[in-house]
């Protein structure tokens, strides 16, 4: 707040402002140079950026007469005003994105790791603090010191984490998750730890006003929280038909946040976590929430947390290591920040039964440091008496033990891809209480509320955690050549990225917000953009990013008014066609009907298994009747084929007959799904006995008006004799013999068809 005061006071505020702006001017051009140089070498985006801020500092280029006069220090105030605000709206922007739902989940989890780490760098903090207090020319009190060295060795700054957890492509992971739960806890504890010091830092006269400005900061953080939520909701409804707040209401919304924020740091405590925590209990749903996330998260990312990094590395003066004896303090500063957080995290990774390798990635980005630490260490010296040999040299090691995390953690990812890449588990295979992770996608606003029922219905056993997301597939027009002059132009052909989509997008949205106001279900959203020889790409690619357990498409034909099917864009079958051969997860394209009672056709084969496996979470909603119906050969019935149930001592038990080789595993799982579900009473079971392709056929024409959504999977069964002749008048064949049936005119219910992803190498080919 002094920087801010001695701005306001000052006679000249163009020059140090126009100053200010070269500079970080400067910083970007640098640190889009770095991140060119370096990221083919794995580094991320805040390594390159600090380094832009070493070179342009004084310990590079500053060094130059012509530098130095340009880069004066009369911009300083202006650098800790554009800290400050950065500090406000990214710690705001972490709170709006922050999953809170897996945090809660996982408070054990997340709460040991960050506990771990925490304690064993506690301890070595305290241990050296007598000592550095000494050598570093501490003149103020030993407590508070030793209280700030423990601060700095143990935060984690979670801005820095969670870019780096992005831009290694962990942020979905477990790993990545844990990261970022774990810092955001360890972040908001050491920035109260360093509120409470400012109160104990203050004279004793001022200590009781110190208490009366915390409870008023308490009260006026209640009070805008709650009128958050009431200005979320009225400006919802007032942007009922717009895709987002206009520019004056996003200021003004933004204007508040900043106020508050301000008016914190006036009383002489950080706002870091205030700001975040008015951004965790802002409301996530309608276009204010949007809005916000998609216009701030575009700015910060884009120019916010460069300027940022870049001061962080602007601060520091490498000269000071040429004294042996300062290079000596850094470096065992450093080895016991991260010699600590190896200690504690693999000791709490090993009793949480996390493998090692993840244990030490763990570590390694929870010793990055940030925003905390460098508020600290720049007030530490008005008000704690440091000296400026502390000051320097605990901003060097605040920079390298960043720095280091680098190399090291894109060294693990690249050479440790099983642990850390994205290898997908059938749902056959998978645990039923693991989280399911849906990528639904649409290409308009028709497909949406079926999507939105599957989604629900999915969400069937309360113990089984879901993560949506909604992917919003546009087509990218090809260019046309026109001789037209660019002000002759037509409106949606000066469109940009962010325009298109046309009122498809407030329909979406507007059922999307419906969806949560309904379920409590939070569904993400994306936007893609691009032609059709190439969607199938952005899907594939986006489902990997998000670990999606299944990717669910819309089939390219919808059902008109008379009941008829009629055939869509031919683009949208080519995706679905490419998707099916090209995804790395389980697939499935849904014919769009209404579905209310829910049948799982198995025939046999990975497909249908991995389709039963998808339909027990659906079995577990109150509101959905599933039944499994399993079609066998007329012979088997006779021999006794089936399933035989039988009771042994009050325990239901199912017996397998021996059969071939190739169905064993068919009846293995059956069993297990049997003995699970339908002797509980909660799903359905029937069998089918047919003996030819065509008594197939007639079997599920009795049936078609039974029940209104079908899922089956797509193929894998072989040489099956009970659907032989079926694919004679096969129209859609990346639907299967029985999919293609069940889209047909003849069945008026919806269908779900599931393609389980095959772990072979597939070349990727252009049709």
């Amino acid at each position: 707040m002094e920087a801010t005061q001695r701005i306001a006071c000052n006679a000249d505020l163009i020059n140090p402002l126009f100053t200010m702006g070269i500079q970080v001017s400067c910083v970007l051009v640098l640190s889009h140079f770095f991140h060119l140089v370096l990221k083919p070498l794995g580094q991320p985006g805040p390594i390159a950026q600090i380094l832009a801020g070493v070179v342009i500092g004084p310990s590079a280029l500053s060094k130059i007469g012509v530098v130095k006069k340009t880069f004066h220090s009369s911009s300083e105030d202006y650098y800790q005003i554009l800290g400050l605000f950065s500090r406000i709206f990214f710690m705001f922007l972490i709170g709006l994105q922050l999953d809170l739902p897996y945090a809660m989940r996982n408070m054990r989890r997340v709460g040991t790791v960050a506990l771990g780490g925490a304690i064993t760098c506690s301890v070595f903090g305290a241990a050296v603090s007598l000592f550095l207090y000494d050598v570093l020319e501490i003149k103020g009190s030993k407590f508070l010191f030793a209280l700030a060295l423990m601060i700095i060795i143990t935060n984690a700054a979670s801005p820095v984490a969670i870019r780096l957890a992005v831009d290694y492509k962990l942020a979905t992971s477990d790993v990545g998750r844990l990261v970022i739960s774990s810092s955001l806890i360890n972040d908001i504890c050491c920035a109260l730890l360093v509120c409470l010091m400012s109160i104990f830092s203050a004279a004793s006269s001022k200590i009781g006003g110190k208490i009366r400005n915390g409870f008023l900061c308490l009260i006026l953080l209640g009070v805008v929280v709650i009128l958050n939520k009431h200005l979320s909701l009225w400006l919802n409804k007032r942007n009922r038909n717009l895709k987002h707040l206009k520019n004056t209401e996003f200021f003004c919304v933004l204007s508040l946040i900043v106020a508050t924020a301000m008016f914190i740091e006036w009383s002489g405590y950080s706002s870091i976590v205030s700001c975040f925590l008015m951004g965790m209990m802002y409301p996530r749903e309608g276009k204010t929430a949007r809005t916000l996330m998609h216009k701030l998260s575009y700015s910060i990312h884009t120019f916010v947390l460069p300027v940022y990094f870049g001061y962080t590395g602007f601060q520091v003066d490498l000269g000071h290591l040429k004294s042996l004896e300062n290079a000596e303090i850094v470096g065992a500063i450093v080895l016991l920040s991260i010699g600590g957080k190896i200690t504690g995290t693999l000791g709490a990774c090993r009793s949480l039964n996390i493998p090692v390798t993840q244990g030490v990635v763990l570590a390694f980005l929870l010793n990055v440091k940030g925003n905390v630490d460098l508020v600290l260490v720049g007030s530490a010296v008005q008000n704690y008496k440091w000296s400026a040999k502390a000051n320097n040299l605990l901003l060097i090691t605040i920079m390298i033990n960043t720095v280091i995390v680098g190399p090291v953690v894109a060294l693990i990812v690249s050479r440790e891809t099983k642990s850390f890449g994205y290898c997908h588990v059938p749902f056959e295979r998978q645990d039923p209480e693991r989280e399911l992770r849906i990528l639904a996608c649409v290409h308009g606003p028709r497909h949406v509320p079926t999507m939105a029922r599957i989604i629900q219905s999915s969400n069937g056993a309360q113990s089984t955690p879901i993560s949506p997301f909604l992917m919003h597939l546009i087509e990218l027009p090809e260019k046309t050549k026109t001789n037209l002059m660019y002000n002759q132009l037509q409106d949606d052909e000066l469109s940009d990225d962010d325009d298109y989509g046309g009122n498809d997008v407030v329909e979406i949205n507007d059922i999307v917000d419906a969806f949560f106001a309904e379920t409590g279900i939070m569904t993400r959203q994306l936007k893609v953009v691009s032609p059709f020889a190439t969607m199938y790409e952005e899907v594939c690619n986006g489902a990997e990013d998000l670990r999606a357990s299944i990717i669910l498409l819309p089939f390219h034909k919808h059902q008109r008014i008379d009941g008829k099917m009629e055939s869509g864009k031919e683009g949208v079958r080519i995706t679905n066609q490419k998707v099916l051969r090209h995804a790395t997860c389980t697939v499935a394209i849904l014919v769009d009907r209404v579905p209310q009672h829910v049948a799982i056709l198995f025939f046999g084969g990975p497909d249908d298994r991995e389709a039963l496996a998808y339909g027990r979470s659906m079995g577990m909603h109150p509101h959905v009747n599933l039944t499994v119906i399993r079609f066998l050969p007329e012979s088997s019935k006779d021999h006794d084929a089936g399933m035989r149930i039988a009771s042994y001592r009050d325990e239901v038990l199912m017996s397998i007959p021996g059969r071939e080789n190739e169905n064993e595993e068919d009846n293995a799982f059956l069993a297990n799904f049997y003995n699970r579900y339908v002797t509980s009473g909660r799903v359905g079971y029937v069998e089918k006995y047919v003996d030819n392709g065509e008594q197939t056929v007639n079997a599920l024409r009795q049936m078609g008006d039974m029940y209104s959504l079908f899922i089956v999977g797509k193929g894998g069964r072989g040489q099956c004799p009970i659907t032989i002749g079926m694919s004679d008048w096969e129209e859609c064949p990346e639907l299967g013999t029985v999919g293609d049936l069940l889209a047909s005119a003849d069945f008026d219910g919806s269908v779900l068809v599931i393609q389980q992803h095959r772990h072979q190498k597939i070349e990727l080919i252009e049709d």
